[in-house]
C-alpha cells in the first residue's frame, strides 16, 4: 500500500515498539509521525494514561491533541473498508480483523474519558502537574499558583524597593553606579533567570582568578605597578614642554593636566595615561605604547632624561592596561553579585510566602523532586506506574534543565522493576538542530546531540537499541526553494546546523521560484521635510519606506495577474489558481521601523492584513480611547481625557462638535460642566452619567465591560478601527482581571497598574484567515505559507544581548566595550560565535516557511562579503544555481525557478481558501460606519419598558440596581435549601456592589424571597436552567445579530418555556396591557428560540416580582411587536 520512500520512513518513525531519535527536516510531517506514533500505541493496548507527550508551546500541545482526536473521532464512524485501508496505511503490522477494527472504533471514547485527559502537554505543564500532585514531597504550597510575566515583573520592582530603603541600600546604591541602561526591569529579568547563580555564587577568590588578578593583590598595589609618584613628577615636567610643542603634543598636554600630581595617581588617572600613551583600537598596534613616538621628535631629542623615564612609563601602562581592565570588570561583577545575590533571595522569599510559582520554578522544583534521593523513588514509583511511553518534540529547543527531566523519568526504563523485557516501554524523541533559535529561552541544540548519545548508552544496557532515523523529505517546499536551502547552507554556513544538511522534496514536480531583490541603498541626500513632521517620520524616500511600498505594490500586483500551482494533474503539468492575500507571510529578523512601515504600506494600498503579531497594549488605539473614558470617569476635571474619549468611536463626535462645546466656555469651567449645561448630547449624557453613577460600585472589569456590551463599545471601536481592535479590547479586560487578582480592585488603581508597564499582547497568527501576515521570524516557526517575503535581510550588528555574560554557569557583567579585558572578550566571543551559528540557523527557518515562492529583499547596507547579510548570503548562494535575470517594474531580479510556473489549467480558488475563516465586513478597516447588520440586544429594541403610574422609570439608577440585585437573587437562591436563603439572601445582597443604591434594603430581600416562595411560582424554579446566553441571526430584526440572557428557561418534551423577571412596581392586568418594549424583548427570545427548538412550542412569560405574578404573551401580540421594530 506504500508507494514512496518518503511514507515509509514516516510510518518506521512511527512504530511503536522501538525507541527513535528522529531527526525531522522542515516540513518533513513531524506533528503527522508523533500523531501516529500515539494512535499505534493505542492500537496496540497502550492505556492512554500511560502515554506522555511534551510538547515545546502551548499551540503544539492543542494541534497534536486536535490531530489526534480528529483521526480517532473518525475511526469511530467510518465505514469497514474505509477503516481496514486506514490501519493498513498508518503501518501497523498486527492482523486486521473484526475485533481489531472494534477495538479502534473504541479508541476514542477511551482517550476522550481518560482522567486527566490525554498527557499531551508542555514540560512546563507536566512539571505544574508534579508539582500539585506531591506538593508535600516537593515543598510547595499545594495551591500554589503559576505566575504570569506581568506578576513577575511587579514583584521583582517591589524587591528592588524594598531594597533600596532597607538593609541593602549600600548593595542597590553600588549596582546604581555601575547600571547605566534605561529599562531596569529587563536587567532584574535577567538576574532572576539566572537565579542560580547568585544563589551559589563564585567566592570572592575564584572570582578574582576568574579575571587573572593574585589573591593578594590590592587596589594600591595595582596601581603602583603601574605609576607612582615618580613617574607623576616626569608628567608635570613633560606638561609645560609639550604645550609650546606641536598641535598634537598640545592636545596631549591639555590631557595630562586632568592628572592629579599631587596626590599620586588613580584609576581615573591611569585611564588618562592610557588614552595619551598607548596607540587606539584602530592603530596597527592596538593598545600598544607610543615609545619613541611620543612626543613629537624635536622634544624627545631635547629632553633624552626625561623620553627614557617617560619610555618606561609607557611600557608599564602597556603593560598594566589588561591588568587594570580586568580589575575594573572585576569590581563591576563583585556590585553585580553584592547586589544580585540578596536580590534573589528576597524575591524567592516573596513567592514562597505568596505560594507563587514562576515558570522556572516548575521546572527547577519538579527536577529537585525526581533528584532527591529521601523522596525521588517514592515519586517515581508513582510516576512510573503510569508512564510506559515518553514521546518529546521539538527536543531541539529544549533546555538543559528540562532534559533531565526527561532523564528522570525514563532512567526507570533501563534499570529495576522498570527494564522487565516483558514490559513495554519507550523514548521517542524528535527535533531538528537546524531549527534551534530559542538559546534567549535556554534552548541548548547541543544537548540533542548529546542526549541522543546518552538514551543510546542507557537502552543498550536492556538490549532495547534506540533507533536513529532522519526525516529528508519536505512535504511543504517546492524542490527550487530546497535546493537554495542545501546550496546556502554549505562550507562556513553549515557550522551549527548538524554534519549532514539534505532535503528532498515530495512533490518535486512542483513548480517553484526563488527571487532575490536588488538592494535599495540609503539615500546620500539628506531627505526634505517640512518643519512641524514629527522628528522620527521617515520620508517617501527613506529607503526603509521605498523597499515597503514597493513590498505592497508588488503584493497587488501579484494578487491581480500571477497565479499558484496548487495540485499535480500529470507528472509535468500543475493546475493553477489565483493568488489570494493569504497566501502572503512577510517575515523579519526584528520588529524594526521596517516591520511597522510594511504594515502601514499594505494597509495604504488597500490590502487585507492580519496586523502585528505582537500588539504593545499602550499602544493600541482601542485601549487608549478606553483608558480616556477611565480616566475622566477617575477624575472629572480631566478636560483632556474628556475630550479624547468623545472625539473617539466610542462617541463619535467631531472635531466641530467639540469645539462648538468647548470654546464659549465660562473661565475654569471644566469640559464635563459644559457638557452637562449644554442641553444637548443626551445619547452621551446618558453613557457618562450610567458610568460615572457606577465607576466606585463596579470592578474595573466589569465597569470597561458595561461599556462594551451594553453601550456598544466594542462594536463602535471595531467599525471604525477594525477586526484588529478585538485583540488590544480582550487584552486589557485580561489585564482587568490579572489585576483584581492581585489587587484591591478600584478604577484608580487599575489606572495607576496599567500605566506601571507596557504589556505586550501575543497575537495567534496561525488562523489569520485570508489576509497578509506580518510577523518575526521566531513567531513563524511551525507556520509555512505559499508565498514567503524576507525584507529584513540587512547586515546586523554583531554584538551580545544584554548586559550579562555567562561562562560555566556563572555570571559576570559586561564591562563597556573600550574597556574590556580579554578575559571577557574570550567570553563575549564565545558568545558572539554562538550567535552567530543561532543567526544561520533562523536563516535556515525563515527559508522553509516557503512553499511555493521564495522572495529575499533588502533596504540598507547587506555588506561586502558573501555572508555579511542574509541578502548577500542568499545571493551568493542563487549565482551556484540556473537563476537568470528577470526584469521588473522595480528593476532587475535575480530568479532561480523549477518546472513552467504558468503552464496548468486555472481552478476556482474556492478549493484554496476552503480552509481560511472568512471575517465579516464590520472587521474590515472601515473610515464610515459598518456596512453589515449590527448586534442588537432584546433589552434594546425600544418601546416602553414600564406601566403608566411607576413612580421610577427602568433607566433610573434605583430602577437599575433593584432589578440587578433581585435577578441575582433569583439566579442563585433557587439552589439552595430554603431553609438557608433568608441568611444567604442578607449576605449575598450585603455584598453586592450595587447594595448601596437600595434604601429600603429589607423590602427588596422580602420580594425576592416571597417571589421564591410562591406555590403558583414554584414550577418555575423546580428545574430548567438559569442565566441563559443565547444568540441568534433573526430575519425579523433584519438579519441582524441577537444576543441576550434568558432569566430561566424550562425544557420539556414538547414546549420550551422562556421566563424573564421584572421587578416593574406596576403589573399589567392582562397581556395587552404588556408595555411595547417587553413584548419585543421575549418576541425577540421566541424567534431565537424556534431556531434551537424547531420540533417544540415556543412560550413566553414574564413573572412580575413585585405581584408574584406571571404574563404569558400570546404569538400574534409578539408577532406585532417585532413588525414596530425599527431596523438601524
Amino acid at each position: 500500500m506504500i508507494h514512496n520512500d518518503a511514507t515509509r520512513r514516516q510510518i518506521e518513525a512511527a512504530d511503536p515498539t522501538q525507541s527513535t531519535w528522529l531527526s525531522a527536516n522542515a516540513g518533513s510531517g513531524k506533528t503527522r509521525v508523533l500523531t501516529e506514533r500515539v494512535a499505534r500505541l493505542l492500537l496496540a493496548g497502550t492505556r492512554p494514561e500511560n502515554v506522555l507527550c511534551l510538547t515545546y508551546t502551548k499551540a503544539a500541545a492543542s494541534e497534536m491533541q486536535n490531530r489526534l482526536f480528529q483521526r480517532l473521532g473518525e475511526w469511530a464512524m467510518m465505514p469497514k473498508p474505509a477503516l481496514h485501508k486506514q490501519l493498513v496505511e498508518l503501518g501497523t503490522e498486527a492482523a486486521i480483523d473484526d475485533d481489531y477494527l472494534s477495538n479502534a472504533r473504541t479508541l476514542f471514547a477511551s482517550a476522550i474519558e481518560t482522567p486527566g485527559g490525554l498527557k499531551i502537554q508542555t514540560i512546563h505543564s507536566f512539571c505544574a502537574g508534579v508539582l500539585r500532585r506531591f506538593p508535600l514531597e516537593a515543598e510547595v504550597s499545594p495551591q500554589f499558583k503559576e505566575m504570569e510575566d506581568r506578576a513577575a515583573q511587579l514583584l521583582r520592582e517591589n524587591v528592588l524597593d524594598e531594597m533600596a530603603t532597607g538593609d541593602h541600600a549600600d548593595a542597590v546604591a553600588g549596582f546604581a553606579r555601575h547600571y547605566t541602561g534605561a529599562e531596569v526591569g529587563k536587567f532584574l529579568a535577567a538576574i532572576t533567570a539566572r537565579r542560580s547563580a547568585f544563589l551559589s555564587p563564585l567566592s570572592a577568590d575564584d572570582l578574582a582568578q576568574t579575571f587573572d588578578i593574585p589573591k593578594n593583590l590590592t587596589l594600591d598595589g595595582l596601581i603602583d605597578a603601574i605609576a607612582g609618584p615618580h613617574d607623576l613628577a616626569a608628567i608635570q615636567q613633560l606638561i609645560p614642554i609639550c604645550l609650546t610643542s606641536g598641535a598634537n603634543d598640545q592636545k596631549a598636554a591639555i590631557k595630562l593636566q586632568a592628572i592629579n600630581c599631587n596626590t599620586g595617581p588613580d584609576m581615573t588617572d591611569l585611564a588618562v595615561m592610557e588614552d595619551v600613551f598607548l596607540f587606539g583600537k584602530d592603530a596597527k598596534s592596538p593598545y600598544g605604547a607610543k615609545i619613541d613616538s611620543f612626543p613629537t621628535k624635536a622634544v624627545r631629542a631635547a629632553n633624552p632624561d626625561l623620553i627614557d623615564e617617560l619610555n618606561d612609563l609607557m611600557q608599564r601602562v602597556e603593560d598594566g592596561r589588561d591588568a587594570r581592565w580586568c580589575w575594573l570588570a572585576l569590581e563591576k561583577t563583585r556590585a553585580l553579585i553584592a547586589f544580585a545575590t540578596p536580590f534573589v533571595q528576597r524575591y524567592e522569599t516573596k513567592k514562597v510566602q505568596s505560594a507563587a510559582l514562576d515558570f522556572d520554578d516548575l521546572i527547577s522544583k519538579a527536577k529537585a523532586l525526581l533528584e532527591d534521593p529521601a523522596v525521588a523513588q517514592w515519586v517515581l514509583f508513582r510516576l512510573d506506574g503510569g508512564v510506559d511511553h515518553v514521546l518529546v518534540d521539538e527536543a531541539q529547543d529544549t533546555a538543559p534543565d528540562q532534559w533531565d527531566i526527561v532523564r528522570l523519568l525514563t532512567q526507570e526504563f533501563s534499570t529495576g522493576i522498570g527494564a522487565n523485557p516483558d514490559r513495554e516501554r519507550t523514548v521517542f524523541v524528535v527535533g531538528d538542530k537546524k531549527q534551534s533559535i530559542y538559546s534567549f529561552q535556554g534552548a541548548d541544540p547541543d544537548g540533542f546531540d548529546r542526549m541522543s548519545v546518552h538514551f543510546s548508552s542507557e537502552l543498550a544496557k536492556v538490549e532495547k537499541p534506540l533507533h536513529r532515523l532522519e526525516l529528508l523529505y519536505s512535504f511543504r517546499s517546492s524542490a527550487a526553494v530546497l535546493q537554495l536551502v542545501d546550496q546556502t547552507f554549505k562550507g562556513e554556513m553549515a557550522e551549527g546546523l548538524g554534519d549532514h544538511i539534505e532535503h528532498r522534496a515530495f512533490k518535486d514536480g512542483m513548480p517553484g521560484r526563488v527571487d532575490v531583490w536588488p538592494v535599495i541603498e540609503p539615500s546620500e541626500k539628506p531627505e526634505e521635510r517640512d518643519w512641524d513632521d514629527p522628528v522620527d517620520l521617515k520620508g517617501r524616500t527613506n529607503h526603509k519606506v521605498v523597499l515597503a511600498a514597493q513590498i505592497a505594490a508588488e503584493i497587488k500586483r501579484m494578487i491581480g495577474q500571477e497565479t499558484l500551482p496548487v495540485k499535480e494533474v500529470d507528472d509535468t503539468e500543475w493546475s493553477r489558481r489565483k493568488i489570494t492575500p493569504g497566501d502572503f507571510l512577510i517575515l523579519v529578523q526584528r520588529r524594526s521601523d521596517l516591520f511597522s512601515e510594511i504594515i502601514a504600506a499594505c494597509k495604504t494600498a488597500g490590502l487585507d492584513i492580519a496586523g502585528a503579531d505582537r500588539l504593545k497594549l499602550g499602544g493600541e488605539l482601542a485601549v487608549k480611547d478606553i483608558s480616556a473614558l477611565l480616566q475622566f470617569l477617575a477624575l472629572q476635571d480631566d478636560d483632556l481625557s474628556l475630550a479624547a474619549a468623545l472625539k473617539s468611536p466610542l462617541f463619535g463626535w467631531t472635531e466641530k462638535q467639540l469645539y462648538d462645546l468647548a470654546q464659549p466656555r465660562k473661565k475654569r469651567q471644566t469640559l464635563w460642566e459644559a457638557l452637562r449645561t449644554s442641553g444637548t448630547h443626551e445619547d452621551t449624557l446618558a453613557i457618562l452619567h450610567d458610568l460615572r453613577n457606577r465607576a466606585d460600585f463596579l470592578r474595573p472589569y466589569d465597569l470597561i465591560n458595561r461599556l462594551l456590551i451594553r453601550h456598544g463599545g466594542r462594536q463602535n471601536l471595531i467599525a471604525r478601527l477594525g477586526h484588529e481592535a478585538e485583540d488590544g479590547i480582550d487584552a486589557l479586560l485580561s489585564q482587568a482581571l490579572g489585576y483584581e487578582q492581585s489587587s484591591v480592585p478600584s478604577l484608580t488603581g487599575f489606572l495607576t497598574w496599567l500605566q506601571t508597564e507596557d504589556v505586550v499582547v501575543k497575537r495567534q497568527m496561525d488562523s489569520a484567515g485570508d489576509r497578509i501576515r506580518v510577523m518575526t521570524v521566531h513567531g513563524a516557526k511551525g507556520l509555512e505559507a505559499p508565498i514567503v517575503i524576507l525584507p529584513d535581510t540587512t547586515k546586523r550588528k554583531r554584538e551580545v544581548r544584554g548586559d550579562l555574560l555567562t561562562l560555566g554557569g556563572h555570571v559576570y557583567w559586561k564591562p563597556k566595550s573600550d574597556v574590556m579585558p580579554q578575559v571577557m572578550r574570550d567570553i563575549q566571543d564565545d558568545m558572539l560565535d554562538a550567535q552567530d551559528r543561532e543567526r544561520r540557523r533562523l536563516l535556515y527557518v525563515a527559508l522553509t516557511r516557503a512553499e511555493n515562492w521564495l522572495i529575499v529583499a533588502a533596504a540598507g547596507d547587506v555588506g561586502k562579503g558573501d555572508n555579511d547579510s542574509w541578502h548577500r548570503t542568499v545571493s551568493s548562494a542563487l549565482d551556484h544555481l540556473d537563476a537568470v535575470d528577470h526584469p521588473t517594474a522595480f528593476g532587475t531580479i535575480k530568479r532561480f525557478s523549477r518546472w513552467t510556473w504558468d503552464a496548468g489549467p486555472m481552478v476556482e480558488t474556492t478549493e484554496a481558501t476552503a480552509s481560511k475563516a472568512v471575517m465579516p465586513a464590520f472587521g474590515k478597516t472601515l473610515p464610515d460606519l459598518p456596512v453589515l447588520p449590527g448586534i442588537r440586544f432584546p433589552s434594546e429594541l425600544g418601546g416602553a419598558k414600564t406601566m403608566e403610574g411607576e413612580t421610577h422609570t427602568d433607566t433610573s439608577d434605583l430602577a437599575l440596581a433593584w432589578g440587578s440585585i433581585i435577578h441575582f437573587l433569583l439566579e442563585i437562591l433557587p439552589e439552595m435549601d430554603p431553609t438557608t436563603r433568608p441568611g444567604a439572601a442578607i449576605g449575598f445582597t450585603n455584598n453586592h456592589p450595587e447594595a448601596g443604591l437600595i434604601p429600603n434594603i429589607d423590602d427588596l430581600i422580602k420580594e425576592a424571597l416571597a417571589t421564591l416562595d410562591a406555590p403558583d411560582l414554584s414550577w418555575i424554579f423546580a428545574s430548567g436552567l438559569a442565566e441563559i446566553p443565547i444568540s441568534a441571526t433573526l430575519p425579523s430584526l433584519g438579519n441582524d445579530r441577537m444576543h441576550g440572557i434568558i432569566d430561566r428557561l424550562i425544557v420539556t418534551d414538547t414546549d420550551v418555556i422562556a421566563v424573564d423577571f421584572k421587578s416593574n412596581r406596576v403589573a399589567p392586568k392582562t397581556p395587552e396591557q404588556t408595555p411595547d418594549g417587553l413584548a419585543r424583548q421575549m418576541a425577540a427570545y421566541r424567534d431565537a428560540l424556534k431556531q434551537i427548538y424547531p420540533n417544540h412550542r415556543i412560550r413566553t412569560l414574564l413573572l412580575w416580582t413585585k405581584t408574584g405574578t406571571t404574563t404569558e404573551l400570546p404569538n400574534a401580540m409578539l408577532d406585532a411587536a417585532l413588525n414596530g421594530v425599527t431596523t438601524p
